[in-house]
């Protein structure tokens, strides 16, 4: 008799581990955060952590479009506890779980969940990593970048913001095409924040290449990727959909220039579909499989 079995709560291809002390120094872990308190259009991504986990099983190991098969180390612990309806508390959760990380050297990717839980990995690694001297690479539709979304602060639509507030080296944000005139005139004013629009990564590319090339090898990156800055036609199933977005394959190119520099933390957020096996649940896994690959 012949049975096959998977581990659909673990991302696939992640190593079985009890405790901290068995991990592999310099290595990878994979926190699932399943909150979307503060939606306002969709909800629903709570359950990304459950879909794109059960999607990354549609993979080979051998990654056909970078050529390369996937050796990087890395674990996945499952997800923190959330305090649904309380951002503020969910945030402090998380980052108290990334610095516990941070401790033992192992490098956190984030599964979302909405885009607020992004502050949590960026305030806990810049405990370490000083804040001045990181840049924040920011991918989606939207600014995020308005002080206050429906009287909160501490929101989806406000993360940036905070994460502007922390003072960090740079923000450059890719494949925007949807903000307020009260974020642009923000953004406009400041020195440490570059916006490129989705239309640029169409007609521009080298430009914001360009751009990214200027950034040191040494210098510590935190990668946000909200899958919303994907045409809606790639992937459907998000929190707030906006038309006119990028390509899978412009993504692609992107995390190729990026696994190139000292990328300290990433995070993918805003996949909302509980439907295993959802097709924009297998495009999300794809981009965590892709960076996994790349970085090895």
């Amino acid at each position: 008799m012949l049975f096959n079995t998977y581990k659909p709560w673990k991302f696939a291809f992640s190593q079985d581990t009890k405790n901290l002390n068995e991990i592999k120094p310099n290595s990878w872990a994979l926190i699932g955060v399943p909150f979307d308190s503060t939606a306002s259009y969709g909800s629903g991504s709570r359950f990304g952590p459950t879909t794109i986990r059960e999607a990354s099983y549609s993979f080979e190991k051998y990654n056909i479009t970078f050529n390369k098969e996937m050796s990087t180390i890395f674990y996945d612990f499952g997800n923190v506890n959330t305090v649904h309806g309380n951002c503020k508390k969910t945030i402090a959760t998380l980052e108290e779980v990334v610095n516990e990380l941070i401790n033992v050297n192992i490098k956190p990717i984030i599964i979302g969940g909405e885009h607020s839980i992004s502050l949590a990995p960026i305030k806990a690694l810049a405990n370490k990593n000083k804040i001045e001297n990181m840049t924040i690479i920011h991918l989606d539709a939207h600014m995020d970048m308005i002080d206050k979304y429906q009287g909160e602060k501490c929101s989806h639509a406000t993360v940036m913001r905070r994460v502007h507030d922390l003072n960090p080296k740079e923000i450059i944000e890719i494949g925007i095409r949807s903000g307020s005139f009260e974020e642009k005139e923000f953004a406009l004013k400041q020195d440490n924040i570059a916006i490129f629009t989705s239309k640029d990564t169409k007609e521009g590319f080298q430009a914001i290449e360009d751009k990214l090339n200027q950034i040191a090898k040494s210098e510590p990156i935190y990668l946000s990727i909200d899958i919303d800055v994907l045409d809606p036609s790639y992937v459907g199933e998000v929190g707030n959909p906006i038309p006119n977005g990028i390509t899978p394959e412009i993504l692609e190119k992107l995390l190729e220039i990026l696994a190139k520099k000292n990328v300290i933390g990433f995070d993918l957020v805003e996949l909302a579909t509980n439907r295993l096996g959802d097709s924009s649940a297998v495009t999300a896994a794809k981009i965590i499989y892709d960076f996994l690959t790349l970085i090895g």
